[in-house]
């Protein structure tokens, strides 16, 4: 959590969507100060379970896939609706959507 206060100070330089874990509605709290959004989101570290998975762009089977990822990946948690959880690959990697039944605790 950010301890200096927080303040709006004009426009921000236009980030790079597909690793920054911000959309419209919430943002990685590690952005807090840098991006204004309703509500930011301290993540919850998930592994993919075994078979892996793909990164979607959107929460839908039919969405884009952004790359495969492969079992024991760190999948970082940023929200989770329906059967999907947004989050990123690792600390700075990829940004999108896997099935929740595709995540397990780490070290499960």
């Amino acid at each position: 959590m950010p301890a200096e206060q927080l303040a709006l100070s004009g426009p921000v330089p236009r980030l790079e969507a597909d690793h920054i874990p911000v959309r419209g509605d919430l943002a990685h709290i590690r952005l807090a100060g840098k991006v204004f959004v309703p509500h930011y989101s301290v993540p919850l570290p998930r592994v993919i379970a075994a078979g892996g998975t793909e990164l979607r762009r959107a929460g839908r089977d039919d969405a884009d896939v952004m790359a495969p990822l492969d079992a024991g990946t760190v999948f970082n948690v940023l929200d989770m609706a329906g059967n999907w959880a947004w989050g990123q690959v690792g600390v700075d990697g990829l940004v999108g959507y896997v099935p929740l039944a595709a995540l397990a605790e780490p070290g499960a």
